[in-house]
């Protein structure tokens, strides 16, 4: 379980030009739930992200991970948790180009140490599930964007972590391919079990969510949940 209590995240602090990019949020995410965080530019959903993802320390408040006090972690225990609690998707994929799909799947199970004969297996398996079994000798560059961002989603499972945080994942795609993206986090979410936090700016993407929460000036505004079948 995520729980976040009276977190506030300010730049520039004591500066003429401080502000709070975040303010006062409370919010608690249950694990297996797919949650949206939506709002415009500047409203304060890059600086959630980097929260939660334990890329950043709120200035004021707590983060609690599992009932884990994140927000007290130094920086090689913060890495400790990004590696093997929350796996992340960009919106700009961050493939590495001189290699193929299953390679890039297989990145994070060889820096952990994994023998090659088992990272192989589990790297085929996550190319599977998100459908790209086809496609494991290409390169990112043979590759379309929904197809690179699948393979994105893939590498960011390879860990078996608890959380996917996904960063505007649909932001460089078409209408259609976004959806087809969307339709692989729902799938992971529902047989899975993975807890799915969705950054975006696209409502209707985050209407697939089963809770949206909407930030506004660094402040939740609403929560609601939503009346599409999501399980």
């Amino acid at each position: 379980m995520i729980e976040l209590k009276n977190i506030t995240k300010t730049y520039f602090e004591g500066e003429p030009n401080e502000f709070n990019a975040l303010q006062n949020i409370n919010l608690i995410i249950n694990e297996g739930e797919f949650v949206a965080i939506v709002g415009a530019s500047g409203s304060g959903k890059s600086t959630m992200m980097n929260i939660l993802g334990a890329l950043d320390r709120p200035t004021l408040g707590e983060y609690r991970l599992d009932g884990i006090p994140v927000s007290d972690m130094d920086d090689d225990e913060l890495s400790e948790i990004r590696n093997r609690k929350i796996g992340f998707v960009f919106q700009t994929f961050n493939l590495i180009p001189r290699v193929d799909a299953l390679n890039n799947v297989e990145l994070p199970l060889f820096y952990m140490g994994i023998k090659r004969k088992i990272r192989r297996e589990k790297a085929k398996g996550l190319m599977e599930l998100v459908e790209m079994g086809d496609r494991m000798r290409h390169l990112p560059n043979e590759l379309s964007g929904g197809q690179k961002q699948r393979v994105a989603i893939a590498r960011a499972l390879a860990n078996d972590p608890s959380i996917i945080l996904a960063d505007e994942p649909t932001g460089a795609l078409d209408t259609k391919t976004g959806n087809l993206v969307m339709e692989i986090f729902l799938k992971i979410n529902r047989e899975a079990n993975k807890t799915v936090i969705l950054i975006t700016h696209n409502e209707e993407l985050a209407k697939k969510a089963q809770r949206i929460i909407v930030l506004r000036d660094g402040e939740i505004i609403s929560e609601r949940f939503t009346t599409e079948e999501t399980v």
